[in-house]
């Protein structure tokens, strides 16, 4: 489905989006926050910022509440350009791998364009609208929640939960769920748990294990 995804957009630029978001995991304002220089291309790693976590921004000398934005304090007028540079140097930032596919069409597109700065150069409601419209045009209806039974239209953050499930399936080992908490950026492992029950397909199989079990201790 993602592939259709992507092969509905129309153009690279849009193709893109959908790749990166579905095949990285990653929030879509972490996606839209991504610039050139958070690429290495031959380390095959993107530099991710946890854009959930809010900076407590404080002048050091009357405590007025900082933006990121000020240089000087709007309370008692000190010089604070210092302050709020190391704040932004401590913010979180995680790496994460990306494909070889990805990362040669990444490549491809900040070359053709010139690119320089943030890469989609597009705010969240455009992002919303670009998978929305892929999602249509690839015939791709709702999508059901099969906990609950309710119906969702597609949209970045299914990537996300697509990409979390994908990655339970294949290992859902201690290691494994911490592993994927670490890439996703959860600060509670809690959080990524919740992605172990809906990939619970598992306990069919531990059930029909029991009775299997039992059907050869009486033979």
């Amino acid at each position: 489905e993602v592939g259709l995804l992507e092969r509905a957009a129309t153009n690279l630029r849009d193709c893109l989006l959908v790749r990166v978001t579905s095949n990285s995991g990653c929030r879509i304002s972490e996606v839209l926050g991504l610039r050139v220089e958070d690429i290495d291309f031959e380390q095959g790693m993107v530099a991710i910022e946890h854009l959930k976590v809010r900076l407590r921004l404080l002048c050091p000398d009357c405590e007025t509440r900082l933006g990121r934005a000020h240089r000087f304090c709007p309370g008692c007028g000190v010089k604070v350009e210092k302050v709020v540079e190391k704040a932004l140097e401590r913010r979180k930032v995680r790496k994460v791998p990306l494909d070889e596919k990805t990362l040669e069409l990444l490549a491809d597109f900040i070359r053709r364009d010139r690119t320089e700065g943030l890469i989609f150069k597009i705010g969240r409601t455009q992002a919303w609208k670009v998978v929305h419209d892929c999602a249509e045009r690839a015939g791709l209806g709702k999508l059901v929640n099969l906990e609950t039974g309710r119906e969702r239209g597609v949209s970045p953050h299914r990537f996300r939960d697509a990409f979390a499930i994908r990655a339970i399936k294949r290992d859902g080992s201690t290691d494994g769920v911490r592993m994927l908490q670490e890439h996703l950026g959860h600060t509670s492992i809690g959080t990524t748990m919740r992605y172990r029950k809906v990939a619970g397909q598992e306990l069919k199989d531990w059930y029909r294990n029991l009775w299997d079990e039992k059907e050869s201790s009486s033979d």
